[in-house]
């Protein structure tokens, strides 16, 4: 548990910058859904609760939660499975659990645990270089909750997943040319993913990324909007509440998976500008964190968390800017969503933890 003199260890500066980005991220919901409604309301629960699941995480001692990290990852493929035959359905999608006042989905706490599980398994001290077999077996590890994600479907969120098996493969020691004979099966593997694995609306996205313009008021809508909100910020933006596409409605579901947008029209270039050098700041500091960790179990836990929070940054803002096809990632840390908070601030008090616990024993 939580030792006194490691309060001293605390990155503070990170931790602050994280509240940053939820103070900046609840302002720009606040403005997007035309002021104080019971979104912004769910919004500040879930910064309150995800503050709780962060200091919880940074109190017990990285090791001892790695300890019981199958444990962890157990009960998250069980919520999983739940939600697969019970959850409520919202969208077409089931991937909620409806728990009255609040809805809690477990695919955004796979991530963290994926990250958990995994550093643990490849990197455990006693264990020498990781051989083909390993590899294999974390890949199972991940294609389980993986192809659970993507049965609800939700294949943005499993998507995040694959970024964390690679940060902690690819430290452990996995083979470049073995990086090289996945690329090359992904590629040949396209067509027929294309033809069999892609659902009709997910093929519309991807054809009206190429050329919105063919479905302007359909599929395209979206991607054109958020080219607009975007460009018409200008350097310093119309204002804070002043912005008319975000106001006015243009943008759909403003609050969540374009919450950027909203940033960039009200708070222009310059806003844009605070919101990315603080993430930047936040990915950097948590790189030194697996640096400094005292072994690898702490670094991989700190690049797989990352690598998972870094992937759905890069790709909600390329989105926001029609650099990348509409898919459903909210933005970490200022997008709308309790679950999504709670796990990220989760993960990153377990980033937080292996930093402040640099010097133990």
């Amino acid at each position: 548990m939580f030792e006194r003199r490691l309060y001293h260890h605390i990155d503070f500066g990170l931790l602050a910058a994280i509240l940053a980005l939820c103070a900046i991220g609840l302002s720009q919901i606040y403005s997007a859904t035309g002021g104080w409604t019971a979104i912004v309301e769910t919004q500040i629960v879930g910064i309150l609760l995800g503050t709780v699941a962060l200091v919880v995480c940074l109190s017990i001692d990285y090791r001892t939660l790695a300890d019981k990290s199958h444990w962890i990852y157990g009960a998250v493929v069980v919520l999983l499975i739940y939600v697969l035959l019970f959850g409520a359905v919202r969208g077409g999608s089931r991937r909620w659990i409806d728990l009255g006042a609040f809805n809690l989905q477990p695919s955004e706490f796979a991530k963290a645990t994926l990250a958990l599980v995994l550093a643990k398994f490849l990197g455990d001290s006693r264990r020498g270089v990781v051989s083909n077999v390993d590899l294999v077996i974390a890949g199972a590890v991940t294609a389980i909750p993986l192809f659970i994600i993507a049965k609800q479907p939700d294949l943005g969120t499993a998507a995040t997943l694959i970024p964390v098996a690679f940060a902690v493969a690819f430290v452990a020691g996995m083979p470049m040319r073995l990086l090289g004979i996945l690329a090359v099966v992904a590629v040949l593997a396209a067509p027929i993913a294309w033809r069999f694995a892609l659902q009709d609306y997910q093929k519309e996205r991807i054809s009206t990324f190429l050329d919105p313009a063919q479905d302007a008021r359909g599929a395209g809508y979206q991607q054109i909007q958020a080219r607009i909100t975007v460009g018409s910020g200008g350097p310093w933006g119309k204002g804070f509440t002043e912005g008319t596409q975000g106001q006015l409605r243009f943008l759909p579901v403003a609050h969540n998976d374009f919450i950027f947008s909203v940033l960039a029209e009200e708070q222009g270039f310059a806003g844009v500008i605070v919101a990315l050098g603080l993430y930047f700041f936040i990915i950097m500091r948590a790189i030194q964190a697996a640096q400094l960790a005292k072994d690898r179990l702490g670094a991989y836990l700190v690049l797989g968390v990352l690598a998972s929070f870094t992937f759905q940054v890069i790709y909600n803002i390329t989105m926001s800017a029609g650099l990348a096809p509409v898919k459903g990632l909210t933005l970490p840390l200022m997008s709308y969503g309790g679950s999504s908070m709670i796990a990220t601030l989760a993960g990153f008090g377990l980033i937080l933890n292996v930093r402040m616990r640099r010097f133990t024993n």
